[in-house]
């Protein structure tokens, strides 16, 4: 076990230590702001690393870019709205495979990209489910308030289970065909526990905070760091929050608005998760450039 992940475990209990002491308002406030400052950080850098990734081809100005990036965000947002189950299927799965990527990334295709591809799918997507069946009510309610569709009659239970059979049959592929698989397998096999501590014990906000932040958010703004800058410094952190803080501010004052207009109202969860899996298509596609490169 890594270093950095020795203090995950210990920010993710410390943070359901803290859970304790505050009422469930209050820990979905806090979800929210944890979220905001940290988790819309590590994708707010999106742009840079576009750049560095074409910086030989150097085909399309920073203009471009933006308006392409932003393209792709408004596509998503139309997805949301006219095809709303569609699109929570499509952000599932990406955010399945994003997930997964991060937990994995240290493995080396060895001639088997696809199946390794879709070991991570399975992996980050039994992560989500093991969300969704422990805040199964909560889950539902907010896909109702996106889509306008009830899924009352889905046993989410029932589809992490089979999720989980997947993850053994494609992890048993994988580990034929690569070799240092077994090195990963069961500190990964141990994360997972950690996780389901995590997701029943907290409030879903604030479980998906913990997840989210600690577990994705700090390990991709590392290997961003390391990316752009050659090493994780303090100094290169600050050059990244500065490269990054435009676009930080834009996205944490959209999601304020939205905060203000809707706090007191369930749609607020929808209208969060429906711009988190707008932003989370674009951003998927430049860390998946961003791990080809590297």
């Amino acid at each position: 076990m890594s270093q950095s992940n020795k203090i995950a475990i210990l920010i993710s209990f410390f943070a359901l230590w803290i859970n304790m002491y505050f009422s469930f308002k209050y820990q979905q406030v806090i979800g929210f702001v944890v979220i905001f400052l940290f988790g819309i950080l590590h994708g707010a850098n999106d742009l840079a690393l576009y750049q560095k990734i074409n910086e030989e081809k150097n085909t399309r100005s920073l203009k471009n870019i933006v308006l392409y990036y932003i393209a792709v965000v408004f596509l998503g947002a139309l997805l949301f709205y006219i095809f709303p189950i569609m699109a929570l299927v499509l952000f599932i799965l990406f955010s399945g495979y994003h997930f997964g990527e991060q937990h994995w990334n240290k493995l080396k295709s060895e001639g088997s990209n696809t199946i390794l591809t879709i070991f991570q799918t399975i992996y980050g997507l039994f992560i989500l489910f093991l969300l969704f069946q422990f805040h199964e009510i909560e889950v539902k309610k907010i896909i109702l308030e996106i889509s306008n569709t009830s899924i009352a009659s889905i046993n989410f239970k029932l589809i992490t289970i089979v999720i989980g059979l997947l993850l053994i049959i494609s992890g048993i592929l994988l580990n034929s065909k690569m070799t240092k698989f077994k090195s990963e397998i069961i500190i990964n096999i141990f994360y997972l526990f950690v996780f389901a501590i995590i997701f029943k014990t907290a409030d879903l906000i604030w479980a998906f905070a913990i997840y989210f932040v600690v577990w994705h958010s700090f390990p991709s703004i590392k290997e961003q760091i390391h990316f752009l800058y050659g090493a994780f410094t303090f100094e290169n952190f600050k050059n990244y929050f500065k490269s990054a803080f435009i676009y930080w501010i834009i996205s944490l004052f959209g999601i304020g608005f939205l905060y203000i207009a809707f706090k007191d109202k369930e749609i607020f969860n929808a209208l969060f998760f429906s711009f988190l899996a707008a932003i989370t298509f674009p951003h998927t596609i430049v860390i998946i450039k961003m791990q080809n490169k590297t």
